[in-house]
């Protein structure tokens, strides 16, 4: 099973593309702080791509999340 902890000192660094908001590693994702869009870590690397991204529970599009980060 391949080790997904990513530098802390790099993550705090990084950015949502859609929110640009801060990031925290949850398991083998980087959640936005804001809206709490999921990107995938692979192989050690964050895809920070939204097209990559799993939208957070309870919601079913990203119309809807981008209303809630606007709201």
């Amino acid at each position: 099973m391949q080790n997904n902890d990513l530098d802390q000192t790099f993550v705090s660094q990084l950015r949502c593309p859609l929110s640009k908001s801060t990031v925290a590693q949850e398991s083998d994702f980087l959640v936005a702080e804001k809206g709490g869009l999921k990107y995938p870590i692979r192989k050690g690397i964050p895809v920070m791509l939204v097209d990559q991204a799993e939208l957070p529970e309870g919601v079913e599009t990203f119309e809807q999340l981008l209303k809630m980060i606007n709201a």
